[in-house]
This record gives structure tokens, C-alpha cells and sequence, in this order.
């Protein structure tokens, strides 16, 4: 080779070389976090936590060398200021320059229209909460993933439960709030529970406004109608305030209640809640779990967050951690599966969609349309000399692998096809007691 075939060549491979080098991104001193949950309004009795939690586990993290010495820096939304005072900062943070991931949202009235966003302007978005199975099955993302359980596999545990404590009723009431989540959750359990128990009627469907205050009008229809079985998938200080009107007129009492989200409300509403009630806890996340009372990371924190907030953690601080704890060992694993360099987006996005991680509970998978599977535990209100307010007992685990769809298919249609064979189901177990 003459000298300027050389140089040509050498000229060359130090061209790749630095091509290369330019593409793969230097590790930033700060990764960005556009954070997003309640923080105003009624709502923020399930949201406000969820920041304390993450606000405590970020400092801790940080301190401790954050990923491979990058710390995480987040940046807040109040989703409580309502829709188009969200999405515009939503917009404005996920496109400041930098690093940045989104963590967003609490509410399912949003996740289906920030989702697309995040996925336009390629930034990865964590959906911590929102629960509508619909965002992630109405179209395919790459960016875009949720790191706890959606409404299918909470309503199909859900169903499954009341068979269990409740197998011969023949009535039920549903009062929902009048938003996404209210009507999606209403028409995956409705359709489960058909599919299981066809001889049911549903006598009454109440969907009062998101924040309302008064249910006056809908204990006193539902005490009218006698049902057998009330069902409301209400969260935060909507469910707070039905409970407790409902209480003082005991209905709780003369009807078998269903509250898959009741988790956030039980230590507020103490006495309010009679033992006997059907409660979830949106996932397996239960400060009271006797699997994990000797778990040194979950005890741990549960101490930490007790002596910061005065309370218990509750689904949606468990369902923070998780989101926190998915996307750094992404990001961990990226860099690891990189040769020790800082990945890319997309790098990280390809992480995620096969990703096992563990939160504050069990085990979790992120399959591949970006949906975590994660066990739904549920239990019954029993009184607890230990504490002021319900714990839950007879608590059954239910996998998420037999109350999840599969890929590809939509909850609404999956769902009638379920068969009675399923409560019996031998991978439900018992959990304590």
C-alpha cells in the first residue's frame, strides 16, 4: 500500500472512529425529570404522597451516586391545574434541552393524549399511574411505557375476588367518577363479571362528576335499590367523601362493598369503613403485607415514609417507586449492555420493553408493548387493635399472567371470553393468613 493509499485508509477508519463517538452521548451530570401528579385539589390526597415519596427516594438515590454518577433532577406538574395548563407545561419541559425523561401521569384523563406527544418528540415517558388500558392498546409506542398494572388486571382481580367472599349475589350498583378511568374500569369489570357470572343484574350505573361533593342523590338511590353489591372504582377524596355519606346512612353495612383502590383512603377514613368490605390495592404494594413486614428494603422505606408524612405509604407511592426504580435500572442496564458508555434514547426505550425490575413488592416484567405485568392482591376489612383504621386480611395474590390480555388483544373483547374455571384458578394464593 503507497503512502497515500495510507493515509486514505488511516483517514478513514479515524473518520468512523469519531462518527462513532460523536453519535453515542456523553453521560450528562443530570438526567431530567418531568414529573407529573396531583398536587391540588381533591384528588392530591392520593397524589401529594406519591411527590413526598419520590422527592425522599430521589435524595436518597442521589446521594448514593445517582446512575454511574449522573443524578436525577425533576421538575413538577400539578395535574390539579387542569387539562390545557398541563399539557402546555407537559410540552414545555420535554422539549428544554438536555437529558430528560417524563414521569407522567396520575390521572387517566390524560394519559391518553400525552402519550402520543411523548412519542412525536421521542422522549420516553413513564405512565407511573394513569390506569386505562386503552392508551396502550390503541396503538403501538416506542417511547411511551407504564410501569404498574393497567385496569384489566385490576378489575379482572377484582371480579375474581367478589366470587371468592361473595359467590351467590345476584344485584349490583356501580358509582363511578365521570371521567376515563370511572367508565373504563366500569366496562372491563362489567364484562369479566358477565363473562363469569352471566345471571347478574347490574340495577343501577352512577357516574357522579370528578370532585364532587355531595352523593347525596346516589346513596339515596342506591339505598332504594337494595343491591346485593356496590362496586366504586373511586380513588382520593372522591371515594373519601362517598364513604363517608354512605357510611353515616349505613349502606356499607347493608350492601357487600367492592373498593379496588380503597387503599388510599382506608387510614382517613377510619371507623367509616366496617369490616367485611372488598378492598385492592391497584397492584401488590400493602404496607401491611405480612410477606414483606421482614423485607429490609421494604420495611425500610415504609419506616422512613411514616416518620416523613405521618402515614402510610399508599398504591400510588408504591407505584412512584416503581416507576423510579424501572427507569434507573434501565438505564443501569443500558449502560452496562453499552460497554460502559452512556446509552441513547432509544437505547434505553429497547431496555424498557424487556425489562425485569423489582419495585417495593414482587417481581415485575415490562413485556413488549410496554405494559408492566404486575399481581394484584386483594383482601377484606377486618378491625386491627394495632391500628385506628381497617387492615386488610384473608388477603389472595392473583398473577398478573392469568388477568392480563395478551399482546395484541383488546381488554374490552378479551375479557368475555374468560370462563368460571378461572376463580378457581390454582396460581391465586394466599398471602399471610
Amino acid at each position: 500500500m503507497n503512502s497515500l493509499a495510507r493515509f486514505v485508509a488511516w483517514g478513514t477508519a479515524l473518520f468512523a472512529v469519531t462518527t462513532a463517538a460523536l453519535a453515542q452521548p456523553q453521560a450528562p451530570t443530570e438526567l431530567k425529570l418531568g414529573m407529573s401528579t396531583f398536587m391540588t385539589g381533591p384528588a392530591s390526597a392520593l397524589g401529594a404522597p406519591a411527590k413526598v415519596a419520590a422527592d425522599m427516594w430521589i435524595e436518597e438515590f442521589n446521594a448514593a451516586g445517582g446512575i454511574n454518577g449522573t443524578k436525577l433532577s425533576p421538575t413538577w406538574i400539578d395535574e390539579g391545574q387542569g387539562a390545557d395548563k398541563f399539557l402546555s407545561e407537559y410540552r414545555r419541559i420535554a422539549q428544554e434541552p438536555g437529558e430528560k425523561v417524563m414521569v407522567s401521569a396520575i390521572s387517566s384523563g390524560y394519559c391518553n393524549t400525552l402519550a402520543p406527544v411523548a412519542e412525536d418528540l421521542k422522549v420516553i415517558n413513564i405512565l407511573w399511574e394513569c390506569s386505562t388500558e386503552k392508551t396502550l392498546e390503541e396503538r403501538p409506542y416506542k417511547y411511551v411505557f407504564r410501569t404498574d398494572p393497567n385496569a384489566t388486571m385490576e378489575m379482572v382481580a377484582a371480579v375474581l375476588e367478589l366470587l371468592k367472599v361473595k359467590p351467590d349475589f345476584k344485584t349490583i350498583a356501580v358509582v363511578n367518577q365521570d371521567y376515563a378511568w370511572g367508565h373504563d374500569s366500569w366496562e372491563i369489570f362489567r364484562n369479566t363479571l358477565l363473562a363469569l357470572k352471566p345471571d347478574v343484574k347490574v340495577v343501577a350505573e352512577l357516574f357522579p362528576k370528578f370532585g364532587a361533593s355531595d352523593f347525596s342523590t346516589e346513596v339515596t338511590r342506591i339505598q332504594a335499590l337494595h343491591p346485593d353489591v356496590v362496586l366504586s372504582t373511586a380513588w382520593g377524596g372522591d371515594l373519601d367523601t362517598f364513604l363517608r355519606q354512605a357510611s353515616q346512612r349505613g349502606l356499607l353495612k347493608s350492601s357487600q362493598f367492592v373498593l379496588p383502590l380503597a387503599d388510599s383512603s382506608l387510614e382517613r377514613l377510619g371507623d367509616a369503613v366496617p369490616p367485611g368490605v372488598i378492598v385492592g390495592f391497584v397492584g401488590d404494594g400493602y404496607f401491611a403485607d405480612p410477606e414483606f413486614a421482614n423485607d429490609p428494603e421494604a420495611s425500610a422505606f415504609v419506616k422512613k415514609f411514616k416518620a416523613r408524612t405521618g402515614a402510610y405509604p399508599n398504591f400510588a407511592v408504591y407505584h412512584m417507586i416503581q416507576a423510579l426504580k424501572a427507569l434507573t435500572s434501565a438505564y443501569k442496564q443500558a449502560i452496562a449492555a453499552n460497554h460502559g458508555q452512556w446509552p441513547t434514547t432509544d437505547q434505553v426505550a429497547d431496555t424498557l420493553h424487556k425489562l425485569d425490575y423489582r419495585g417495593l413488592s414482587r417481581p415485575i416484567h415490562i413485556r413488549e408493548d410496554g405494559q408492566a405485568l404486575e399481581g394484584q392482591l386483594l383482601g377484606v376489612t377486618v378491625k386491627d387493635p394495632s391500628q385506628p383504621f381497617p387492615i386488610a386480611r384473608h388477603l389472595l395474590f392473583y398473577p398478573a399472567d392469568i388477568v392480563a390480555p395478551p399482546v395484541g388483544q383488546k381488554s374490552a373483547e378479551w375479557v368475555k371470553t374468560l370462563k368460571p374455571a378461572l376463580i378457581q384458578n390454582s396460581e391465586i394464593k394466599h398471602v399471610g393468613d
